[in-house]
């Protein structure tokens, strides 16, 4: 090595030093040595490249980052976050799942950001665990009407209202039944100014929280009793898989169509799909199929769940590839 080339490497030490080890920025080492900003950028960049800093990472993560990976990639998403905890029951993994997904949203949030919130119990779990980050100007608008009268703790709009006390924000109010009487009353509900205005902000949020269900007896649109299980197995004869909002899809992610959906007030499959920046949480075996619906969709840009569910959707798509 010439003069010359070791007093250039002695000059990409010290600042590699400078930034790595004494934990100076880049303007901070531009002023200090008298180089610009983007040549102190250069330098740390060659730095690595000459493997003058070799970078090693502690990654206690490293099975679930390896799931994250090839359910993204298999499916064709932007990312997906993969929790896991041995041996830990379904309620406990499903909190587990909540703080992720929780965690994930104080990141993605801006200031001003108006965010969609759909009903259910794993939107209303992921709530509960959201903590103030100090954004400002955050709404939160339900994207579905409620189900039942009973005031249930995972209606959207009681959904929407946790999440804009626990990140001191405000929420919008859908003042209209999920599902109604006949298509002439929908009409009715939505004609009504409050109620469009409502809709039309949720069709326009900038990043939205949803889950995904189950077409079976134990979805949440049975259990609260506007929908029987006469008509749940009509849709599912239909060949629906998947629930989410006011849409039901097929094993192939295709939107199912179906004489109650003329009834219902909400956002669309096709209404969610638009929004930038869809997060959608959802664990266990029982809801496998109805995920991998959606995935295949392309309904979602990140999925949270855990690590056996993962493995599950790798495995179902393996075994029933889309035709």
């Amino acid at each position: 090595m010439n003069e010359v080339s070791q007093e250039k490497r002695r000059l990409l030490v010290k600042v590699s030093t400078l930034y790595y080890m004494d934990g100076l920025n880049q303007q901070e080492i531009s002023e200090r040595l008298g180089i610009s900003r983007p040549q102190v950028s250069r330098m740390l960049a060659a730095a690595k490249s000459e493997g003058i800093v070799q970078i090693s990472i502690r990654n206690p993560y490293s099975e679930e980052q390896m799931y994250e990976r090839a359910v993204a990639e298999t499916f064709g998403i932007h990312d997906v976050i993969v929790v896991h905890v041995p041996e830990a029951d379904r309620q406990t993994m499903e909190l587990h799942v909540a703080r992720a997904a929780s965690a994930l949203l104080e990141s993605a949030i801006k200031d001003r950001d108006v965010v969609g919130i759909m009903a259910g119990r794993t939107i209303a779990s992921v709530g509960r665990e959201i903590q103030h980050v100090g954004r400002k100007e955050v709404k939160f608008v339900p994207m579905i009407g409620g189900f039942g009268a009973d005031g249930g703790a995972w209606h959207a709009n009681t959904n929407a209202r946790v999440f804009a006390e626990n990140f001191r924000g405000r929420h919008f109010l859908l003042n209209a039944p999920a599902v109604v009487a006949s298509a002439q009353a929908r009409e009715m509900f939505q004609s009504e100014a409050e109620i469009s205005k409502v809709l039309e902000a949720a069709k326009k949020v900038s990043l939205a929280l949803i889950g995904i269900g189950q077409v079976s007896e134990e979805a949440t649109i049975v259990k609260s009793g506007y929908f029987s299980e006469e008509e749940m197995n009509g849709v599912r004869d239909q060949g629906a898989v998947c629930n989410i909002s006011t849409s039901f899809l097929s094993a192939e992610g295709e939107r199912v169509h179906y004489d109650g959906e003329s009834r219902m007030i909400g956002l669309s499959i096709e209404e969610i799909r638009a929004i930038p920046n869809v997060i959608a949480v959802a664990t266990g075996n029982d809801k496998v199929e109805a995920i991998v619906a959606a995935l295949r969709g392309k309904f979602m840009d990140v999925l949270v769940t855990d690590m056996e569910t993962a493995k599950a959707l790798l495995e179902w798509q393996r075994n029933h590839p889309a035709r």
